[in-house]
């Protein structure tokens, strides 16, 4: 995914000459530096300083550009985040926080690199949008979808490949998901690499005559309250599936939906109130975490026997 961000942000300097591109000495980590190579110019690397780069950004937006700040998820959610709530969302500027290494896809690094807190931490700052996609390709087409929307957004990448779950070229809408499979007897709403898992887990399930249909929402905040409600009518039961904690992610905005306007059974598949272990690969973390296509199996099974 961050070869696919990083090759697309190149691409799409040389489209928008008011896009700028800065990091923390990681450039060769998030990719960053394919745009470093093909415009110097408009490259910033600040050191090893996440709040000193996200003060740079602000700066750099204030005079008309159109910055995309990228650090490890972990770092930028947390040694930067003074910076990002006051000058990047109390102030309204108009910064990129390009998240990589996202949720335990640093596998190697532990608990200090893995980012299971960030959607919870963004999601929750006033004026923030945040972005999770779901394979290489999406991830590239949402840039030209994040410059041009007005206002600070944070995207997430993950280190990894995940399950590729688009096989053409897609439209992202921010504020919008899509559903990938049909199925009526409950609905799998997930996001990031969790996406790629869920699909896998809808097609064991269908072995069973468990019709599960599986919802992509790469958009965290806004929301699409649209699709979730309608999966809820026309299911009756919603699993959700997240990379990141159960507090205060996906899965605890989609249950902010349903509790004001259409109350189902809701399962979670995500880290429970723990810290991720380091492990040998991401699949491995992922496993470990509780993130495995049989969790997600177990949980709509689970969530089955709830709805009756």
């Amino acid at each position: 995914m961050r070869e696919a961000f990083g090759h697309a942000l190149a691409d799409y300097g040389g489209v928008n000459p008011r896009v700028v591109v800065l990091d923390v000495d990681t450039s060769s980590s998030t990719m960053s530096t394919y745009f470093a190579h093909a415009f110097p110019d408009r490259f910033f690397n600040i050191g090893i300083a996440e709040p000193c780069m996200v003060d740079v950004s602000v700066g750099l937006a204030l005079s008309g550009k159109i910055p995309f700040a990228n650090a490890f998820a972990s770092l930028i959610s947390l040694r930067a985040l003074e910076q990002v709530r006051t000058c990047v969302c109390y102030a309204r500027t108009n910064v990129k926080l390009v998240a990589g290494y996202a949720g335990v896809s640093d596998f190697k690094d532990g608990p200090t690199h893995h980012s299971i807190t960030d959607i919870g931490i963004m999601r929750s700052l006033p004026g923030m949008t945040v972005i999770v996609p779901g394979d290489s390709r999406e991830a590239a087409t949402w840039i030209p979808v994040i410059a041009n929307h007005e206002g600070p957004v944070y995207i997430r990448i993950s280190r990894d490949s995940p399950v590729e779950v688009h096989s053409s070229n897609i439209s992202p809408v921010i504020g919008q998901g899509w559903k990938l499979r049909q199925g009526d007897d409950l609905a799998i709403i997930a996001c990031g690499a969790m996406t790629g898992r869920a699909l896998q887990a809808a097609i064991e399930l269908e072995g069973q005559s468990i019709h599960a249909r599986v919802v992509e929402m790469p958009s965290i905040k806004p929301i699409d309250e649209s699709l979730i409600l309608t999966a809820a009518a026309e299911t009756g039961a919603i699993v959700t599936a997240e990379e990141h904690t159960v507090v205060g992610g996906l899965g605890s905005a989609v249950a902010e939906v349903l509790t004001r306007q259409k109350s189902v059974p809701q399962e979670y598949v995500g880290i429970k109130d723990t810290f991720a272990c380091t492990a040998r690969s991401a699949d491995l973390a992922m496993d470990a975490c509780g993130l495995s296509v049989n969790n997600i199996i177990s949980a709509a099974k689970a969530v089955l026997e709830r709805k009756k």
